[in-house]
């Protein structure tokens, strides 16, 4: 529709509207012109690497060695390598929905199964503990996390975090902590990384970031991949027989994100406060079409509002409104839970604005 012109308003982008800063695109293209196009080791460029582990350590306080540490061509393939070197077939591995969703798929492609834990919006999206602990089988391997998280925005505590923990340590179970989103968390609140929680949970824990979010770097297609050194060692020679590295020039460009701090501190603080005000101002529009009950997401730059009281199924709510008022969205089903839309503000504050009137449009003729 957008291609033969159509007036859209799509909520379904899941990058950044912003472009890539552009000392950082400067950055690459100096390697480009200076010849940095060839191979480059498997698990990235050791500068990289290093600029890496210091940024952990600088962070969060979790110091890891550069050999800790895996650059692969996106943060999907960083999470993919991670649940390829823990999980064997015959193996479970709990998911909580909403998830998104890549999660089963590359837990199928493993051989293990995917047990999916329904968290809704009364327990603000979040697995509990009491949940969690009751999902566990002997079968059990791997916990898959994702905070903030993608579909619904939701963060994590430090003290709810640390609860989970407990209960992988006590039942001897790997935890994927993505934590893609860590540096678009608002209400002045800070990301907590999952290893970060005790010595026993640091030796069971792959933790997966990138720059697609933070830098706005989505084509990039730059991943990371934190892990005890015996984990991190599998990923490489995973990486090694598929992808071989991530493309040479594109970590140059990286390496200036990490190593430019002021820089980037400009540019991350720009995008967070236009995705801050359009998440408040989206969240408040929602909740006034009566029947649609949405929470307000901690993190990332999506909301996902609950409209099971309408009677219609999500995928049919969608189809009928991007027909009826030419809205996009996406239904919560794909992420494993009906009755929820996903909206995503990272998107112009005019499309927020017309979006949500044509919206409250289409939500008011339900109730006709």
């Amino acid at each position: 529709m957008l291609a033969a012109g159509e007036d859209v308003c799509s909520f379904a982008a899941g990058e950044p509207d912003f472009d890539t800063p552009e000392f950082i695109k400067e950055a690459c293209i100096a390697a480009i012109k200076d010849g940095k196009t060839k191979y480059a080791s498997t698990p990235g460029l050791e500068p990289l690497r290093i600029a890496i582990a210091e940024r952990y350590a600088d962070e969060y306080g979790y110091k890891i060695a550069p050999s800790q540490v895996v650059v692969s061509p996106g943060g999907k393939y960083s999470c993919y390598l991670g649940i390829l070197a823990i999980c064997n077939p015959g193996d479970e591995a709990i998911i909580p929905a909403p998830f998104w969703v890549s999660y089963p798929e590359m837990v199928k492609l493993a051989g293990t199964t995917p047990k999916i834990v329904f968290c809704g919006d009364k327990t603000g999206f979040k697995l509990t503990p009491a949940l969690f602990e009751s999902s566990i089988t002997p079968k059990t391997k791997l916990l898959v996390l994702n905070s903030p998280s993608n579909p619904t925005g939701a963060i994590y505590s430090r003290e709810e975090l640390a609860a989970l923990a407990n209960i992988c340590v006590k039942h001897n179970l790997y935890v994927l902590a993505d934590e893609i989103y860590e540096h678009l968390i608002y209400d002045g609140k800070s990301p907590c990384n999952f290893a970060t929680l005790g010595p026993e949970i640091e030796k069971r824990t792959i933790t997966v970031a990138g720059f697609s979010k933070t830098y706005a770097m989505t084509g990039w297609r730059l991943g990371t991949l934190v892990a005890p050194a015996p984990i991190a060692k599998a990923c490489i020679e995973l990486q090694s027989q598929t992808s071989s590295n991530a493309t040479t020039f594109a970590q140059y460009g990286a390496l200036a994100a990490l190593k430019e701090k002021a820089k980037a501190e400009v540019a991350l603080a720009e995008m967070k406060a236009a995705f801050d005000r359009r998440r408040k101002f989206l969240h408040a529009e929602l909740n006034k079409i009566f029947s649609v009950n949405c929470l307000l997401a901690g993190g990332a730059f999506y909301l996902f509002p609950n409209i099971s009281s309408f009677g219609l199924n999500d995928q049919d709510f969608c189809a009928r409104l991007l027909g009826q008022e030419k809205v996009a969205a996406v239904p919560g089903s794909a992420f494993g839970a009906e009755g929820y839309l996903r909206l995503s503000y990272a998107t112009s504050d005019e499309i927020i604005k017309k979006g949500m009137e044509r919206l409250a449009r289409f939500c008011a003729s339900l109730h006709k």
